[in-house]
């Protein structure tokens, strides 16, 4: 068995390419292309902040010197890459009876057994990643326990997490409230806090819970445009469920892991952020800790066999991942919440 693994169809590159090439499911952030993907070669990312701002330019006197431009000095910071590592293990026992000994077709036997072993992986792996930007979205990015931080985006540049804006009021209660409540609380504060300029294709963006999603389509303001948007999309055999725009904001009905806990929105909850903003989010790829892997970009995943050199009785695949997760200008994310 140990002469298979020698083979070069087991080595760390061809693994790699194997699963980066396997379907995975798919989450709403990680098929959206929201995040800017960036090969690093290190496992530390830098990244560099400069804060331009408008300013008014006063008037001078014939003759005097001119108004000097104020400098802007970039802010500089490093951030470890975390690292996501998770293995099987195939025993040969576990393949008694599915090869003999001796056999020609032995190695297609393996790579069958080897492929259904890496879906699961990859599963897993990509479960993670939808996890890790779904943090990203919000500013936050936690460990898989949901209560050890990562990164906080917020803190990490000095700024306060925003206060949830309750969307029942009486503004938004009142007859047309609805389009004036978005327009006032999360379009225009968050298109200022972009400060993108003139930039074309801005839009905000609502990922929400499913109590907050029919609450809001079923508003009296809402719900004589959802419903004929719903006809239409049904007419063009789309998912009704999925988006829908209303005030100038996208609203997507999030839909996460099956529990609609471990990664979800809260059911009452929204979160806002501004789509079509170069580099706002990004996803860091580091290379894994291996000699031949070590400062090349890194991948997405990686993917490799380690086999049982003294006994010969399993081996093990390992599949890595070093993703960091990025909100660069954290000031412009927004929550909402339905009591």
């Amino acid at each position: 068995m140990l002469d298979i693994f020698k083979n070069d169809a087991f080595s760390v590159i061809s693994m790699t390419d194997a699963v980066n090439k396997m379907q995975f499911k798919p989450g709403y952030l990680l098929s959206s292309g929201l995040f800017r993907k960036v090969p690093i070669r290190t496992r530390t990312a830098a990244i560099e902040m400069k804060a331009g701002r408008l300013a008014l330019i006063p008037t001078v006197p014939d003759g005097s010197g001119a108004v000097r431009q104020d400098k802007i000095r970039p802010n500089i910071r490093d951030f470890r890459v975390p690292r996501l590592f998770k293995q099987d293990e195939i025993q040969a026992s576990e393949l008694a009876g599915a090869r003999a000994f001796g056999t020609e077709d032995q190695l297609a036997t393996l790579q069958q057994e080897i492929a259904a072993r890496q879906m699961r992986l990859m599963d897993d792996m990509t479960y993670t990643w939808e996890y890790h930007l779904l943090g990203a979205v919000q500013g936050q990015v936690y460990d898989a326990d949901g209560t050890t931080l990562i990164y906080d985006w917020f803190t990490e540049w000095g700024l306060s997490a925003p206060s949830a804006i309750s969307f029942t009021n009486a503004a938004v209660t009142a007859a047309g409230g609805m389009r004036a409540f978005l327009q006032k609380n999360i379009v225009r504060p968050m298109l200022r806090a972009a400060q993108a300029g003139n930039m074309p294709g801005v839009r905000v963006k609502a990922l929400v819970g499913d109590d907050f999603y029919d609450w809001f389509t079923n508003h009296p303001d809402v719900e004589k445009t959802y419903h004929n948007w719903q006809a239409a999309a049904e007419l063009r055999q789309g998912n009704a469920f999925e988006e829908f725009s209303f005030g100038g904001v996208t609203f997507v009905n999030y839909r996460g892991s099956d529990d609609n806990s471990t990664v979800a929105i809260g059911t009452n909850n929204a979160r806002f952020y501004p789509e079509g903003i170069p580099g706002l989010f990004q996803m860091a790829l580091a290379p894994m800790n291996s000699f031949a892997t070590v400062n090349t970009l890194g991948r997405q995943f990686y993917s490799r066999i380690v086999a049982d050199t003294q006994r010969d009785e399993w081996v093990q695949l390992d599949l890595e991942s070093n993703p960091l997760a990025i909100c660069t200008r954290p000031e412009v994310l927004l929550r909402g919440v339905k009591a």
